[in-house]
């Protein structure tokens, strides 16, 4: 399988904070893979460095074959990597479609952009009722399903997924997780999940690794580690999230 994302010694923090310590991974064109560790285990630091929102301090990261360290937030969603946050970070007093219209801002394709808009708002009747509707009243599944779009929109090759479960119901989450599953199945992208649900993550993902002060401390298939589920699940237990 063909790499599309190779992270290689990647160390990155704040200020003389260093949170990854030469942490390594790929990700195959097609694949799910699910970052799996405890609350300050690094999971978040990694998405933000890999979307270009912290820069790494050392280490190399490639994009389908080029180098994107170093590159700022808009290049690298210009090269086809999106990132839905933990916590979704919808713009609150925008409504749902100025959200939408909102993740396409790299983008000068109108048609293509109006086109992809329709079929969203097809795909996602909740969105398209609320598309009026100001995004900071939505529910916690609502605005999950909104970030994700948005980010859809963008048009990427690879999307980072940040604890899309945080908070939610557990009806939502099973949506949510649905909507994980067509990212690959039905839109044929490329998916980096962390998650707190180990379950949830290993049922949807191909292979998983597991991060724990900053550095990759196991990988494998998710059968493989789903031997560990209990232990990989307490892990979450404590600490801030970084």
């Amino acid at each position: 399988m063909t790499a599309l994302l190779e992270v290689d010694a990647l160390e990155a923090g704040y200020g003389p904070v260093k949170v990854l310590h030469g942490l390594s991974l790929t990700v195959g064109e097609g694949e799910t893979v699910a970052i799996l560790g405890a609350n300050g285990a690094g999971k978040s630091t990694l998405m933000n460095t890999l979307a270009g929102l912290i820069r790494s301090t050392a280490g190399r990261v490639h994009f389908s074959g080029q180098p994107i360290h170093g590159a700022s937030a808009e290049q690298i969603t210009k090269r086809g990597v999106a990132l839905v946050p933990e916590g979704r970070h919808v713009f609150a007093r925008l409504t749902v479609l100025e959200n939408l219209r909102m993740g396409a801002y790299t983008r000068r394709d109108r048609a293509g952009v109006a086109a992809q808009l329709d079929e969203l708002l097809q795909r996602f009747p909740v969105l398209a009722e609320r598309r009026g509707q100001r995004a900071g009243t939505l529910s916690g599944g609502e605005q999950q399903q909104l970030a994700i779009c948005r980010a859809l929109m963008s048009k990427p090759k690879l999307i980072l997924l940040d604890e899309p479960s945080l908070g939610l119901a557990p009806v939502m989450v099973e949506r949510v997780f649905d909507v994980v599953r067509e990212l690959r199945e039905r839109d044929g992208l490329t998916v980096l999940l962390v998650e707190q649900s180990v379950v949830n993550a290993l049922e949807a993902a191909d292979r998983a690794y597991l991060v724990s002060g900053g550095r990759i401390t196991a990988s494998g298939t998710s059968a493989e580690m789903a031997g560990a589920a209990r232990d990989l699940e307490a892990s979450y237990l404590g600490g801030e999230s970084a």
